[in-house]
């Protein structure tokens, strides 16, 4: 069993008044075989949550519990887990089957328990072909699976991924991506993955855990995350382009801001200045409805990004490259579904 248990974690480096605190209370209960992504923009905190569950950082505060075990005091050694690092952390000198087997070595596992174990995670991973190679005669993501391959050797109760795919190129890490899809399937091992990058976590995660300056802004389904984001950080975070925000006054059905009135399909929730949430993908041109300004028009291939002012706001609109693109210049009258509006309160950032 290998469900993970946080509780009201905390990580402050130094003492004292001048301590300075980068996670803040993290809450989360993973249950045993979910395959979890930590996300994030850089100095968010997500890698220092993992390094913590991994034993590798101290906890300032709360616990951590591994399969119904508190961890707080115990060494990474005897945590049951396994971590993959974006390095990959190979030996140069050893062969791909010895990288793979030293640890069951160091542990004292039986020579043939080693080579059935070994040669059961080649082949999972497709490195049959390779075990007699040294490092430097495989590719990055060849590497990356000896590195994967060392931690499924281990048989663990948790798999703590650190932003294994950085070091790949674009193709590579689809590739990898569906790799680690199937594997999980295949051994169903409780996993942490952290990735500052939106599409490795909504086609990777179970759930996910959206972080920001060492605080849990949300978890929830990818579907959840996209659909109902908790917090603007949140709907600015996750989608690309990321959701439109427009600050306004609510007042029934109209919201007002730069000076123009929209007409909404449906009343606000509240009347009061409030945050107005559209995703690019989620607006489209009418003959009638909210005037943008176009500024410019990006071609992405099956699909182009009008760029332009919504009451003075910035507004990103995704149409079909097959339409008629808008002139730079010109005013697109827009609309959206009701059921596509997303409301925040402004002071708080929070959901309405």
């Amino acid at each position: 069993m290998g469900a993970i248990s946080i509780r009201e974690v905390v990580k402050r480096y130094g003492r004292g008044p001048k301590a300075n605190q980068v996670i803040h209370g993290v809450n989360a209960e993973i249950a045993d075989g979910e395959f979890i992504v930590i996300v994030g923009p850089s100095g968010c905190g997500k890698s220092t949550l993992l390094r913590m569950v991994a034993g590798l950082e101290e906890i300032s505060g709360g616990q951590i519990s591994i399969a119904g075990r508190v961890v707080n005091d115990i060494e990474p050694s005897e945590r049951d887990i396994a971590m993959v690092f974006q390095n990959y952390a190979l030996y140069p000198h050893m062969s791909v089957f010895d990288n793979m087997a030293y640890g069951l070595k160091i542990a004292k596992v039986p020579l043939a328990e080693i080579k059935a174990r070994v040669d059961k995670a080649a082949k999972i991973l497709q490195l049959e072909p390779y075990l007699l190679r040294k490092p430097r005669e495989l590719s990055g993501g060849q590497r990356q699976r000896v590195a994967m391959g060392r931690a499924i050797v281990r048989q663990p109760a948790v798999f703590l991924f650190d932003e294994p795919l950085s070091n790949l190129d674009a193709k590579l890490r689809a590739a990898t991506r569906l790799e680690i899809q199937k594997l999980h399937r295949e051994l169903g091992v409780t996993s942490l993955f952290v990735t500052h990058d939106q599409v490795e976590a909504m086609t990777l995660a179970e759930r996910m855990i959206v972080m920001n300056a060492g605080r849990m802004e949300q978890i929830g389904t990818p579907d959840e995350v996209y659909a109902r984001p908790a917090t603007t950080f949140v709907a600015g975070f996750i989608g690309s382009p990321p959701m439109n925000l427009l600050d306004g006054h609510a007042d029934g059905s109209r919201f007002t801001l730069g000076g123009i009135a929209l007409s909404l399909p449906q009343p606000a929730p509240r009347s009061a200045a409030l945050l107005l949430g559209i995703r690019p993908e989620h607006a489209h041109a009418a003959a009638a409805g909210w005037p943008m300004q176009v500024e410019m028009v990006e071609m992405l291939g099956a699909e182009r990004l009008v760029h332009g002012r919504l009451g003075g706001a910035a507004f990103t609109l995704r149409v079909d490259a097959t339409l008629a693109p808008p002139q730079p210049g010109s005013t697109l009258m827009i609309e959206a579904a009701g059921v596509h509006l997303h409301w925040f309160d402004r002071q708080t950032q929070q959901r309405i």
